[in-house]
C-alpha cells in the first residue's frame, strides 16, 4: 500500500495518520499547503478535508502555518535591513523590493487575528464552562447539606415528640 491511500489492488483508502505531523512539519517550514501534502505524500483535498473535520488537526495546522508566517516575517525583516544583491555576486547594488512580502504579511496578520480572537473565545468557553461546573457542585453540596440537616432535625424532633409526651 502506498501512502497516497492507495492499494495495489487499485482501491482508494483512507491515507493512515502517519502523514499529519510530516505536513504540518512542511507547513511550518514554508506555509505552502499544496507542497507540503506532496512532502507528506496525501492529496491537497485530503489535508483540507481533514481540517475541515478534525479541530485538533485545524488547531495544529493554524499554529503550523502562523509558525511559517512568522518565518517569512523574520526573512522578510532580515531582507529589508540587509538587501539583496541584484544583478550576481560580482554586483553590489541591493535590491529592495518586497512588495508582494508585505502583502502576504498583511493577509497574515489578519488571518492571526481572527485566529487569536476565536482562541479567546475558545478560552471564554472554557473559563464559562469551568465556573459553571464549580457552581454546581457547590449546588450539589450545599443540597446534600440541607438534606443532611433536615434529616438531623427531623431526627431531633421525633426525640422532642417523646420528651413531650412523656412530661
Amino acid at each position: 500500500m502506498s501512502r497516497t491511500g492507495t492499494s495495489s489492488g487499485g482501491a482508494s483508502r483512507v491515507p493512515d495518520a502517519s502523514w499529519r505531523d510530516e505536513f504540518l512539519v512542511a507547513l511550518a517550514q514554508t506555509s505552502n499547503v499544496a507542497g507540503s501534502a506532496r512532502r507528506a505524500g496525501v492529496p491537497v483535498r485530503t489535508v483540507y478535508r481533514t481540517r475541515r473535520t478534525d479541530a485538533e488537526f485545524n488547531r495544529a495546522w493554524q499554529v503550523a502555518l502562523a509558525e511559517g508566517y512568522d518565518n517569512l516575517e523574520m526573512d522578510l525583516l532580515h531582507r529589508l535591513r540587509t538587501g539583496a544583491l541584484e544583478g550576481g555576486p560580482s554586483r553590489t547594488r541591493r535590491k529592495y523590493d518586497n512588495a508582494i512580502a508585505f502583502r502576504l504579511l498583511t493577509a497574515h496578520r489578519e488571518a492571526v487575528s481572527k485566529q487569536r480572537a476565536r482562541r479567546a473565545d475558545e478560552d471564554e468557553d472554557a473559563i464559562l464552562a469551568s465556573i459553571d461546573a464549580k457552581l454546581e457542585a457547590m449546588r450539589q453540596r450545599d443540597a446534600a447539606a440541607r438534606k443532611l440537616l433536615a434529616e438531623e432535625a427531623a431526627s431531633y424532633a421525633i426525640g422532642d415528640d417523646d420528651t413531650v409526651a412523656d412530661d
